[in-house]
């Protein structure tokens, strides 16, 4: 998100948070837009949504649409930063979201917030101009940011949905620095395809499987849904391998438990991720049927 009236952008983990005042692109101010000062003012509960880069044409909207941040609470830091103060540097604006949203976005959940998970904190903050006037309320969010940092859609209060960290099968991700970056289209070059999600609860339902045992369903699970998705297709032959994601015993108990089978490839020297170019579904139509064939163990995660 760039632009000039977000001010400083401040990165919390793969989050980021804005504040306003400034001029805006293409002249004025976002003040003078009655929708972009309710937005920045907004109460806990309210989502709010914007499709201009620099985030000009914030305004809040219902729930129900898709949006980009959703109002977890109101926290005052004037017994920190009294008046007159300097407004704190961007690691400090870091450490104060991270440390004030954290529990209060678990308590605005009713649930427990899963540390690696789909949701992140994030926060909108006081501009220059309001900072100097005494304003010292930060607005707590949640987001849903892809690996390389875009701003996802979210349709819907995130109290009412999984937070697994999981993506549409058919969904392909970037390849970044030889890892994975923000969804694209699956003709570009990109680090994995996802191919199918599955729900680890379906098997496991007596409690958190160890990861070692996660990696062995899936390794079976995963080789099924791949044929499901692409039937057909020899990944061997193709130089690609089949990999899930694992889950933190932290995820599962925020209750987490749905995981992604994803198709990527190896670099030779196995120094990360190769780039793939388009969808298993159109090679599988060329290739022969699949013979088996071992599979590359799971790295998980993302």
């Amino acid at each position: 998100m760039t632009g000039v009236f977000l001010g400083a952008v401040l990165a919390l983990s793969l989050s980021v948070a804005f504040s306003w005042g400034g001029a805006a692109a293409g002249g004025g101010k976002v003040e003078e837009s009655p929708e972009a000062k309710a937005a920045f003012h907004a109460a806990a509960g309210s989502c709010l949504n914007w499709t201009q880069p620099d985030a000009g044409d914030i305004k809040i909207v219902p729930c129900e649409q898709p949006h980009l941040y959703e109002v977890t609470g109101v926290v005052n830091i004037a017994d920190k930063y009294p008046a007159g103060t300097p407004a704190p540097t961007v690691d400090q604006w870091r450490d104060i979201a991270m440390t004030k949203c954290t529990d209060g976005a678990s308590k605005y959940l009713g649930k427990q917030l899963d540390p690696y998970g789909r949701f992140t904190i994030s926060a909108l903050r006081p501009g220059t101009s309001e900072w100097a006037d005494g304003d010292r309320d930060m607005r707590c969010v949640l987001q849903w940011a892809a690996p390389g940092g875009a701003l996802q859609p979210i349709t819907g209060n995130v109290a009412k949905q999984s937070e697994s960290a999981v993506w549409d099968p058919g969904t392909c991700l970037a390849l970044v620095d030889k890892s994975v970056g923000n969804p694209v289209n699956c003709a570009q070059p990109h680090a994995y395809e996802i191919v199918a999600t599955v729900d680890l609860k379906s098997h496991f339902a007596d409690g958190y499987p160890s990861q070692e045992d996660q990696a062995k369903w899936l390794d079976t699970e995963c080789n099924r849904d791949v044929q499901g998705y692409a039937g057909g297709v020899n990944l061997a032959d193709q130089k690609l391998i089949l990999t899930w994601d694992l889950r933190e015993q932290e995820s599962w108990d925020a209750g987490s438990t749905l995981v992604n089978c994803k198709v990527g490839a190896k670099l030779p020297d196995n120094s990360g991720l190769a780039p793939v170019t388009g969808s298993i579904k159109q090679q599988a139509q060329d290739a022969p049927p699949a013979q088996g064939g071992s599979q590359a163990p799971a790295p998980g995660g993302g």
